[in-house]
């Protein structure tokens, strides 16, 4: 009795989902017919605009108007002006294939580039053939920003849910914040000087960085306008390259950092090196119970009695630099606005004598040491510039990091992605240990946090709105 029971509760189930399974199979080929038309028609808007020159899309429209009011033969003689501007389209357009210059390009980059700031580098231009080159535009190749399907479906606009069911249904907005936010840079046409046979020109170029991370060039289309300046013709010349953009900086005065001057075993070399090392001071002669390693020969041979170097343990302040990585996809525009909080955290801190320890979790915890002839500044920008949200771990492994390294710091700068519960949990922690702390926690609204454990310290606790991170940095 108890298994016709069973396949009874199964076949009702199974009929109540029917429904359910055949809508969703139903949106997922509506979603895949929406994204190859958005894919199609944002490849085929594309090439147009790259061979339609302004003069073009005219005398496209004069041709569409003068068609329309020229229909009528009896009436109008319009029919004559779009007989004209179709012949010409039509030489324009026969003419285009012909043009296709032979050149060959070599880009010279510098070695980082910053997001929002313009990225100025060089093109040497050579004309590999006898015939003299005019008018010619290059265009640098990125790569391609349309999303992939995966993305399209699974990646909402944010704020998408206050639009209207029709633009829900069609997800046309979400195609297109997908496409800007997929986009590496904005770079305008250059123009090329004209050539001479067999000769060469350097153009100055420059391109505007909107992501951090790498920035790859993928080739440069070279662009060569028809008689009638209507269409170009287009050749694309392969040259891969890349540059390192690193996060966007905001301008903000040097501040207190919190803590003071802690023993740090080994001195300075151990921020970057496996052992123990102290920090030299003098020569003096030898004591019973010296080490023989630390006998200073040349000494010991001049003065005829044992010298050995003297060494004091050194103290000095080290602070730690942490970023929060753990947030989903809904999260990614705060997380790059977090990031640039700390590369300017980062690059303020750089002129203070310190020790600056950048802690974050990805794959695995990491932790990058700068300051006082151990680092600099730009790698741990590069550093930065490389980092992702991180989905492989839970925020523990945030604690973890920062409890293994808690003893040899001085104070802590935190940058935060929420203020919910595990992270007050983490700075009460710390507070418990007697870690000074300064709390930087980014946000999407512009709205006031509860303190929290930080209600001691109202001084050290920042709310950064998104939008207003740049003013609220600058007042500090």
């Amino acid at each position: 009795m108890v298994a016709p029971l069973r396949q009874l509760r199964k076949a009702w189930s199974d009929w109540h989902s029917a429904p359910q399974k055949l809508l969703t199979g139903r949106d997922t080929f509506f979603k895949r017919y929406l994204y190859r038309n958005y894919h199609t028609f944002a490849s085929i808007t594309h090439r147009f605009h790259q061979r339609v020159t302004l003069a073009g899309w005219l005398v496209l429209a004069g041709t569409v108007a003068a068609a329309a009011l020229g229909a009528d033969t009896n009436a109008s003689s319009c029919y004559q002006t779009f007989a004209l501007l179709a012949c010409v389209l039509l030489i324009s357009a026969a003419c285009t294939p012909f043009g296709r210059p032979k050149l060959s390009l070599q880009r010279i980059l510098p070695k980082f580039g910053a997001v929002g700031e313009q990225l100025h580098y060089r093109i040497v231009v050579r004309n590999q053939s006898k015939r003299p080159e005019n008018a010619l535009q290059l265009i640098e190749e990125l790569p391609d920003p349309r999303p992939s399907f995966q993305e399209f479906v699974s990646t909402p606009e944010p704020g998408e849910e206050g639009r209207n069911w029709l633009d829900r249904t069609y997800s046309y907005y979400r195609w297109r914040w997908l496409m800007g936010r997929n986009k590496r840079a904005n770079v305008q046409e250059q123009a090329v000087p004209d050539l001479p046979g067999a000769a060469e020109c350097c153009i100055d170029a420059e391109l505007t960085p909107l992501r951090r991370g790498m920035l790859r060039l993928t080739g440069t289309t070279v662009a060569c306008p028809d008689p009638f300046g209507l269409f170009r013709s287009l050749r694309k010349i392969p040259a891969r390259q890349s540059v390192l953009i690193l996060p966007k900086r905001y301008a903000m005065p040097v501040f207190d950092l919190p803590g003071s001057m802690k023993y740090q075993m080994g001195g300075v070399s151990m921020a970057s090196s496996v052992g123990e090392s102290e920090e030299f001071v003098a020569l003096r002669e030898y004591r019973p119970g010296d080490a023989l390693r630390r006998m200073h020969w040349k000494s010991f041979a001049k003065l005829g009695k044992p010298i050995v170097k003297e060494y004091q343990d050194e103290f000095f302040v080290r602070h730690a630099l942490v970023l929060d990585t753990f947030g989903g996809p809904a999260e990614e525009e705060i997380f790059e606005e977090a990031v640039s909080v700390a590369a300017s955290l980062a690059y303020t801190i750089q002129n203070q004598d310190s020790l600056l320890d950048l802690m974050f979790v990805g794959p695995q915890a990491y932790c990058f040491t700068s300051g006082r002839g151990v680092g600099h500044i730009e790698q741990v920008l590069e550093v930065l510039a490389s980092v992702k949200v991180c989905q492989e771990k839970e925020f523990d492994a945030l604690e973890s990091l920062m409890f293994a390294h808690a003893a040899d710091l001085s104070g802590c700068l935190c940058v935060f992605l929420g203020w919910d519960e595990p992270r007050q949990r983490l700075v009460k922690t710390m507070l418990a240990r007697g870690m000074p702390l300064r709390v930087f926690v980014v946000t999407a609204q512009d709205r006031e946090l509860p303190p929290g454990p930080m209600a001691a310290q109202p001084g050290n606790f920042h709310v950064l709105p998104a939008g207003r991170i740049a003013e609220k940095l600058a007042s500090l």
